[in-house]
């Protein structure tokens, strides 16, 4: 298999700072990045819970973290980081941007990369009476408080971090499509779609529609083909999943 992006133009709509990595990587095989951020991350309006639960993690026998975002702006102080403190997260990107802000040791799913991952965890099974917060945006999924309630825990959910709808325009990306410069699109949630669905006009949309999407999970693959989009490809987790899946399309494309 050629193990090259040679020449495609591969849009990334990963949050700015989660972005760079990724399209130097995509840089480094050959391919065109094309950085557009369809998601824009503030602090939370409100950090009073955030920091009443950072100055009392000793508290808390578990504690999670649903996302890179939550790592980065959730953790103020690694030095302070309870060393007993169990430390979960997702996926391997999440435990990446954990080390990174000093929070090590950390424990991630052996099956699919999301909550119910976390749910199979051997360290989640036996939850009763144990104190849990979960560190996440201001919106997400309920699945995991409400089955580790189920399960005797007391759970605290706190918000470190808000999503926003970008504000610029797409007439760069819109450009580039019709000077076909787009070969593909990665989206790494449904919201960042539906905000990018939302920026784009009618002529974008029926670009975006007609351009192979790569996600991470199926239910984006779902609600990308929900909207429209005609070809939705499952990669394995993590960058490196992503990236191998694109070496594979783009190589058997060329060989056809």
């Amino acid at each position: 298999m050629n193990r090259s992006l040679r020449g495609a133009g591969i849009v990334v709509t990963r949050p700015a700072r989660q972005a760079a990595g990724l399209a130097r990587e995509i840089a480094a095989l050959g391919g065109q990045p094309l950085v557009f951020p369809a998601i824009v991350i503030l602090p939370p309006a409100d950090p009073a819970a955030l920091r009443e639960v950072q100055w009392q993690l000793a508290r808390y026998d578990i504690a999670v973290f649903v996302s890179a975002n939550a790592a980065e702006y959730g953790v103020a102080d690694p030095a302070s980081w309870p060393p007993g403190l169990l430390t979960l997260a997702p996926g391997p990107g999440t435990a990446a941007a954990l080390a990174t802000v000093g929070v090590g040791n950390v424990r991630i799913p052996a099956t699919t990369m999301d909550s119910e991952g976390l749910l199979a965890l051997p360290e989640l099974q036996s939850v009763a009476g144990k104190r849990v917060v979960i560190f996440r945006g201001d919106t997400g999924r309920e699945l995991l408080k409400s089955a580790l309630e189920a399960r005797g825990a007391q759970v605290t959910q706190v918000e470190c971090y808000r999503r926003a709808r970008p504000q610029a325009g797409a007439a760069g990306l819109i450009e580039a499509w019709r000077e076909k410069r787009i070969d593909a699109v990665t989206l790494t949630s449904s919201e960042g779609l539906d905000n990018l669905w939302a920026i784009l006009d009618s002529e974008g949309r029926r670009y975006l529609a007609a351009t192979p999407a790569f996600v991470p999970h199926p239910r984006i693959a779902e609600h990308g083909q929900s909207m429209g989009l005609r070809e939705t490809i499952v990669t394995p987790p993590a960058d490196a999943g992503l990236l191998a899946s694109l070496l594979e399309y783009f190589a058997r494309h060329r060989e056809s």
